[in-house]
Order: C-alpha cells, then sequence, then structure tokens
C-alpha cells in the first residue's frame, strides 16, 4: 500500500531538517528520507555566519544551541583573508555562531523530533516520478523498498542531487583548475599561534583563516580545544587517488612554505576531518522549482568555502521556503507565492557565488594578484567599503521585491527592542506573520480581516515606524512612519500580497 504525505524531503543535512522544523510549525507533517543510517560525524562546517545568525534567534534557536541570550554582532570578519573591521558594533553587519555541523545536525534533529517530524534515517530516496498532482517515490531501505506518494518533494540532498538530476533541472557553472586539501591535525606547541594559527620557523605568523602565499593558500584555524585545522590550495589538480593522507597534505604545505611542516593524527575521538577538493565547483540550478519538486540547499548551489557562506545561504533558503509551501499545502497561498521562492533566492544564491569566487581569484599565484591584494588592502581601509563587503558576506544587503517601497521593506527586519524590552526577534518564534501595530490601533483595526493569520502585537518603539508587517522569514512586507487612510489600503494590499484573502 502506497503511502501519501504532503511533502516529502530528501536529505536529513542542516537544510532539509530546518525545512522539516519550518513547516511543522505551520501544521505540516514531513516525511525526511536520507540514505545514512544515522547523522553523520564527518566535521564539515565549522558554524554560522552572516544574517542566518539572527534568523536562528528568530525561532529562539540562537539561545537554545548556544546558552547565549542573544546574538552580537562582531568586530571584524575576513574577505579573502583580508581583514574588515567594524570598531562600533552597531555598524557591523556580521554576525557568527561557532559549531561543528554533526553537533548542529543533532540538535535540529532532537528539534524536528520534538515538533513531530517523520524522520527516517537509512531510507535512500532512488526513484521519483512526478506529475502534476505530485510526486511518485521509490525508497530503499535494509529491509527493501517501498513507495511513497509526495503532494511535494523537496530536493535537499546534496551537490549530487538525484532529485535535481531525475528532473532535469540544469546545473551549470565552473570547475576550478585547483586541488585543496584540508585535515583536523596536531602540531608541536612551539608552533601554536595564540589566535588559533602557526607559528613557523622561517616563514613566520600565519594568522587565523586563509592565507594567501606566493605558491597557494594555507588554511590554519583551531575551533575545537587541542585540533587544529590546516589546509592548503595549490593551482593545478591532483595527482593523488584515494582519500587525502597527511603525507600529501604536508607535502602541499612544503610545496607551498618552502619549509617541513610536522603534522600528527589528532588524538581523543574522531571522526576528524581528512579530504580533497580536485577542483572547486560553483554551479547553480537553473530553477529551483519544477512544478512539485523544489531543491534547496547545495542540491541548488554549491560554490567555495571561503568566507563560511554555505550555511548562511542554504538556511535562509530553507526559511523562505517553509512558510510559502506551508501555505501552499494549508491552500491559502496567494498566487505566485511559492514561485517567489525562486524569484527571490535565485539571485541571492547567484550573489553568493560571485563573492566567493572573486575571492578564490584574490587568493591566486602570481605577481599581479600579489599587487591586487595591495590594492585592496587600502581599499578596505576605507570604511564604506569595509561595510559594503561585510554586508554582502552577511547576505544583510540582500533586498527582496516586496511591493513596498520604504526603506526597511525588502530587507531582514532590524535587531529592535520594543519599548517593553521585548526584542522583536522573539515574536517570530512561532514561524507566523507578525504585524507590528506602533500607532494606536489604526493598523490593526485595517488588518483585522487577517487576524487568524497573521499575530497582530501592539507596542510602541520610540523613533520608529508607525507600522510594521513582519513576514515569517523575518522580511519586512511593508511598513510606514505615519498611518493615514492610503496607508490602511496599502497594508491590505501588501496582506493579501502574502497571506491570502481576508478571512
Amino acid at each position: 500500500m502506497t503511502e501519501n504525505h504532503e511533502v516529502v524531503i530528501s536529505g536529513a543535512g542542516p537544510n532539509g531538517l530546518m525545512l522539516a522544523c519550518e513547516l511543522a510549525l505551520a501544521g505540516i507533517t514531513p516525511v525526511v528520507l536520507d540514505a545514512l543510517p544515522a547523522a553523520s560525524d564527518e566535521p564539515k562546517a565549522n558554524g554560522l555566519v552572516g544574517q542566518v545568525v539572527r534568523m536562528l534567534d528568530m525561532r529562539g534557536l540562537y539561545s537554545a544551541f548556544t546558552g547565549q541570550d542573544r546574538p552580537q554582532a562582531l568586530p571584524g570578519w575576513m574577505f579573502s583573508g583580508m581583514q574588515l573591521a567594524y570598531p562600533d558594533p552597531s555598524s557591523s553587519p556580521m554576525y557568527a555562531m561557532m559549531m561543528p555541523q554533526p553537533r548542529l545536525v543533532r540538535l535540529l534533529e532532537k528539534r524536528a523530533r520534538d515538533l513531530g517530524v517523520d524522520l527516517r534515517w537509512g531510507h535512500e530516496l532512488t526513484g521519483l516520478q512526478p506529475d502534476e498532482d505530485g510526486v511518485a517515490l521509490s525508497v530503499a531501505t535494509p529491509d527493501g523498498v517501498y513507495e511513497l506518494s509526495a503532494g511535494y518533494l523537496v530536493g535537499a540532498d546534496g551537490g549530487r542531487s538525484l532529485v535535481r538530476k531525475r528532473v532535469g533541472i540544469d546545473f551549470p557553472g565552473t570547475t576550478s583548475e585547483t586541488v585543496a586539501r584540508l585535515a583536523q591535525v596536531e602540531v608541536p606547541d612551539e608552533l601554536r599561534a595564540p589566535d588559533g594559527g602557526l607559528n613557523i620557523p622561517g616563514v613566520g605568523h600565519i594568522p587565523f583563516g586563509h592565507n594567501r602565499f606566493d605558491r597557494g593558500m594555507v588554511l590554519a584555524g583551531s575551533l575545537q580545544p587541542g585540533v587544529l585545522l590546516v589546509g592548503t590550495r595549490e593551482e593545478g589538480r591532483a595527482d593523488e587517488d584515494g582519500p587525502l593522507t597527511l603525507v600529501e597534505l604536508r607535502a602541499s604545505l612544503q610545496r607551498i612554505l618552502g619549509v617541513d611542516v610536522p603534522l600528527e593524527e589528532p588524538r581523543g575521538p574522531g571522526p576528524h576531518a581528512k579530504r580533497r577538493i580536485d577542483g572547486q565547483n560553483t554551479r547553480q540550478a537553473e530553477h529551483y522549482r519544477a512544478g512539485r519538486v523544489l531543491l534547496l540547499g547545495d542540491a541548488a548551489h554549491v560554490h567555495s568555502a571561503m568566507g563560511g557562506p554555505g550555511l548562511n545561504l542554504g538556511l535562509q533558503d530553507a526559511v523562505n521556503l517553509g512558510w510559502k509551501l506551508a501555505a501552499d499545502v494549508n491552500g491559502w497561498a496567494p498566487p505566485g507565492l511559492l514561485d517567489s521562492y525562486e524569484t527571490e533566492r535565485h539571485p541571492v544564491g547567484r550573489r553568493v557565488m560571485m563573492h566567493s569566487m572573486a575571492q578564490s581569484a584574490l587568493m591566486a599565484s602570481g605577481p599581479e594578484v600579489a599587487e591586487l591584494r595591495t590594492l585592496f588592502t587600502e581599499l578596505i581601509a576605507i570604511p564604506e567599503v569595509s561595510q559594503h563587503l561585510g554586508r554582502l558576506l552577511a547576505g544583510s544587503d540582500v533586498r527582496y521585491d516586496v511591493g513596498d517601497d520604504h526603506p526597511l521593506s525588502g530587507y531582514l527586519v532590524p535587531d529592535l527592542t520594543l519599548d517593553d524590552g521585548r526584542p522583536v526577534a522573539g515574536l517570530l518564534h512561532n514561524a507566523r506573520p507578525v504585524l507590528l501595530e506602533l500607532c494606536g490601533g489604526a493598523a490593526a483595526a485595517a488588518a483585522e480581516g487577517w487576524a487568524h493569520r497573521v499575530d497582530i502585537v501592539e507596542a510602541q518603539l520610540t523613533g520608529g515606524p508607525a507600522a510594521l508587517l513582519i513576514r515569517p522569514d523575518g522580511c519586512v512586507a511593508w511598513a510606514a512612519d505615519d498611518f493615514e487612510a492610503i496607508d490602511a489600503k496599502e497594508l491590505q494590499a501588501a496582506l493579501g500580497r502574502w497571506f491570502g484573502t481576508a478571512g
């Protein structure tokens, strides 16, 4: 007998699990399939940077995952290994939450199960047949094959996505002529630098992060006590086959630095990161949607990890898609709402590809690149340039076309605190839209027909707008500084555009 489900997600990585949680908050119980028998311990990303940290705070997850109250803006970040500085925290666009990806997956897995998500480890999607009403799926398990029927299928199944390939969505892009090597290692104590980098005799200090040399790039960083992450990138392609060894990584370091750096296997329980990337792919799906099939995360875009954009991009995809897909399944989505997932997020993915490739280009060898970096160092000392690059890396420069021209509309809602001490982020924990009524009741009266679908919160905000309409993904859909009769009509138009007809 075929199981019938409203939404099936292929892939239980961070993006697939985050989408599952978003759907569950909206009353949809998705099925999540993953071929692995359990969550992987393989070290991948080491944290989250950018606007996604604020989005986690909007779901109450930043505090739950870190034990800290609210995310704090960073004093700086890096662009291709060059330091961006923000001495004034109020001007910093960058946030970070350092956490190994296996821990993040386990926290999201627990949240998903607590929300009632049907998570199936060891269940591999092996076939799919979409039609205009849904998608027929074949799933393989150690005990055999079974069939599923899904109203929607979301491919969160990585850069080699079976879902993307089976529905015929092109994945254009480029593959660089480079080889990157990365491993967690032990080094002698005298080589460790206080900033998490390395002090190498004959070379000097190699700071935390990405460092360019004439013959390649060296990555150094201590993100876990006692374990150092060391990586290299060289032009050309790898001659070696099989898994990366420390002998190979050590030889790469010697070619780049001109000295031998002793490396040992890390002590303590593993697994420990050890991988080679022979040719960096930068690719983006031509479309994020094909009828009843949607793509998410690496299935939709792959790029260099330089600057840490991966989870910032993928998890924001999930939060953008979740409420729109739920609205469609629940039957109240206005026309075009689900299509806006692609129209909003595809340009953002393209922008991330642009800046990740630009950072990689600035790491290339050659005297011309060295001089270009000298020029960039001068440019990023200009506060406006540093701010622009920081907003680019954080994704805070993203503005969606929401049909409203207020300066706040289309952007992620600012990190505001109401006069009674409540943070606006706390109003979004349930992933419902919020009308922030700050003008004494006029906006609430205009929105009365949507009160079953939109949380109307009356409050005060000194020096702020008169009203804000905030989508579940934190995007400001409409705002007004004064509330006149024309504003009531514009608010109702925005409510209809994003949240359907009045009840």
